[in-house]
């Protein structure tokens, strides 16, 4: 047998291919003998020809795949956490892999991993889990998103684009959570007063106990009415200072009389406005202050005696105006209810009890609490500074009792006292990072990218705030999430559907 060259065992490799797959009979012979070799031979190197074959089309597929790949990761980095538009990712992936930069390239494959998810998020728990629920529609062009999540984590239950907010289209979605999530009880609901969606809770859960939303029922309502009265301060003091003007403009005694006359009725009317308002923004003070769990001295509140203050000042409030009675009749109707989370705050201050702290020392620790909900919530920057001097002293207070042990007590009182839901804030939470997207698409979205958004929400890593360097599913589960939220979403991808890389 001949000592051949590297390349002509290529070419015989090669030719003895060529002539199996175009099936031509008695090529191996002729090629064992046009080089003076066995045909056993010419086997062996077609079958070491083929090997290498298949090695390089498998790194050849495996180069394209880890580009693609790497490509969606970049799109998903730039959508979610960049915040940017398609028509932005494109300008930036023209710089990286300009083969998959296209807009409609982009727009396609969030499309395509959107489908994969599901509109219920999944919560991979080790025990069964008892947990409320928020539930609220946030719009984009008059569309209703619906939206359930776990208040304390602020995880995201169920998310829908629907095409209204009726009973019926609720009650999908609570079917599809419980489906997703066969361990799952929900033991309470806290929603505003939307006919549809407590039509809903009442069909869809029965037996629990629904909280109306503080903020929706009360606070905003109030906060309204505050504003007009307001308003009617503002006018009327404008109206007395142009009778003002005129009056000073006359030049005769009895055309000062007569403009004065009425200038001096356009102040009694400011007078009046400006005591109506004060009294209304001093009842309303009071509701807001018997709607917190804890009075000032940090004992709990007595529901009875709450409720009785409440329609005490709604009472007095119809008095000053009876224009605004139907807002006050609204607030009426949703006092039998609307202090139901009372019943909470007994059982979280049982379960603070437990942990053998004195009670002085509970007291100072809810107010605390307490005032760094004020703080949170406040949006005027007088009731910030007030809120975050209360609660900075009573921790202040709280530290200088405790000692060491301060941080670990104050983490887990709070953590307990969180369970005290009075309103859908975490909906707003939500809302709030969601607007972000909304605006730079031009409040165009689809129903699979909210359910990436779900996704990306539940499993990325708060920046800031008291869940800081957690997730809302790390949070509600108690599971450590050792991935990053791309990581996490580009397995569940190929899981799903393996050849969407390829």
């Amino acid at each position: 047998m001949k000592d051949l060259t590297s390349d002509i065992r290529v070419t015989i490799a090669i030719e003895a291919c060529y002539a199996q797959l175009n099936k031509k009979h008695g090529a191996i012979t002729a090629l064992s003998e046009r080089y003076d070799i066995s045909r056993q031979f010419v086997y062996n190197l077609l079958y070491m020809f083929q090997i290498s074959l298949i090695i390089f089309a498998s790194n050849l597929e495996e180069s394209e795949k880890s580009k693609k790949r790497e490509s969606v990761k970049w799109i998903l980095i730039l959508r979610f956490e960049g915040k940017c538009s398609i028509g932005a990712i494109s300008t930036v992936m023209k710089q990286m892999n300009p083969l998959y930069s296209s807009e409609g390239y982009i727009s396609q494959t969030l499309k395509e991993i959107g489908a994969i998810l599901p509109q219920s998020q999944k919560i991979e728990s080790e025990e069964k889990l008892s947990i409320p629920i928020v539930s609220d529609e946030i719009f984009v062009k008059s569309k209703p998103i619906l939206i359930s999540a776990e208040p304390k984590s602020t995880s995201i239950l169920g998310i829908t684009l629907s095409k209204d907010r009726t009973a019926k289209s609720w009650s999908k979605q609570f079917k599809s959570i419980l489906d997703t999530n066969p361990d799952l009880e929900i033991n309470g609901a806290t929603t505003d007063e939307g006919t549809g969606l407590c039509s809903s809770i009442e069909e869809s859960f029965p037996f629990i106990t629904r909280q109306p939303d503080t903020y929706h029922g009360v606070a905003h309502v109030f906060g309204l009415l505050r504003a007009s009265f307001e308003k009617k301060v503002d006018m009327a003091i404008k109206k007395e200072r142009e009778r003002d003007r005129v009056c000073m403009g006359r030049k005769t005694d009895k055309l000062f009389e007569e403009k004065y006359e009425l200038y001096q009725k356009a102040l009694d009317q400011t007078v009046k406005a400006i005591e109506e308002y004060e009294a209304f923004t001093y009842l309303y003070i009071c509701i807001i202050k018997e709607l917190d769990s804890f009075d000032s001295d940090g004992e709990i509140r007595d529901k009875k005696i709450a409720t009785e203050e409440i329609k005490t000042a709604l009472d007095l409030m119809e008095e000053l105006d009876r224009d605004i009675s139907s807002e006050i009749e609204g607030v009426r109707k949703l006092l039998p209810t609307l202090l139901n989370y009372f019943e909470q705050a007994k059982k979280s201050l049982k379960e603070c009890q437990k942990m053998g702290i004195d009670n002085e020392l509970l007291k100072v620790l809810f107010l605390a609490w307490q005032w760094d909900k004020s703080y949170i919530k406040a949006k005027k920057q007088p009731r910030r500074d007030k809120s975050r001097w209360e609660r900075d002293f009573y921790l202040e207070y709280a530290q200088d009792l405790l000692g060491d042990g301060f941080d670990r007590i104050k983490e887990a009182i709070f953590d307990e006292l969180d369970n005290i839901i009075k309103a859908s804030s975490a909906i707003k939470n939500i809302n709030f990072i969601l607007r972000f997207y909304l605006d730079s698409s031009r409040s165009q979205t689809t129903q699979e990218f909210l359910n990436i958004f779900a996704f990306y929400h539940n499993h990325r890593r708060y920046k800031a705030g008291k869940r800081k360097g957690k997730t809302p599913m790390e949070i509600i589960t108690g599971r450590k999430q050792e991935k990053d939220w791309l990581e996490l979403l580009l397995d569940v991808v190929e899981e799903k559907k393996p050849d969407f890389f390829l």
